[in-house]
């Protein structure tokens, strides 16, 4: 009895850990080396572009960046990303509000007088993935 109940255990758990997933993501058309690339993955409309679901930053070569992140439950997620030139910490604005570093989101949303809407930049990842983003 407690060798089916183990088998049946482990069965369970590698069904759950079949269902997690990586998702790679490439960030180029950086124009230069400084600073740092912030990338945001979000899992929904209410936080899109508020709270990240996680968040990953990396040092930029040749102009490029490419961070993965593990583990992640098969599902919807959506993707920003901004070039912190000045390492900071946070994405730069002028007087009026608009943006002085470089940003972009999955599928290449834009948003018009604002923000790019999660509708637009969402995505389904049922594997293994790669998304590719140009700044």
């Amino acid at each position: 009895m407690t060798k089916i109940i183990t088998l049946i255990t482990l069965f369970i758990c590698s069904l759950m850990s079949a269902q997690n997933v990586k998702l790679t993501v490439s960030v180029s058309g950086i124009k230069n080396n400084t600073g740092i690339v912030k990338v945001g993955l979000y899992n929904s409309d209410g936080t899109f572009l508020k709270t990240t679901y996680k968040s990953l930053s990396s040092e930029i070569k040749n102009n490029e960046v490419t961070v993965t992140f593990d583990n992640l439950p098969s599902g919807e997620y959506a993707i920003s990303t901004y070039h912190d030139e000045n390492n900071n910490g946070k994405l730069d604005r002028n007087a009026m509000g608009i943006p002085s570093e470089d940003y972009a989101a999955s599928n290449n949303a834009k948003g018009f007088m604002g923000p790019p809407a999660y509708k637009d930049a969402k995505f389904i990842v049922e594997k293994d993935s790669k998304i590719e983003i140009v700044l």
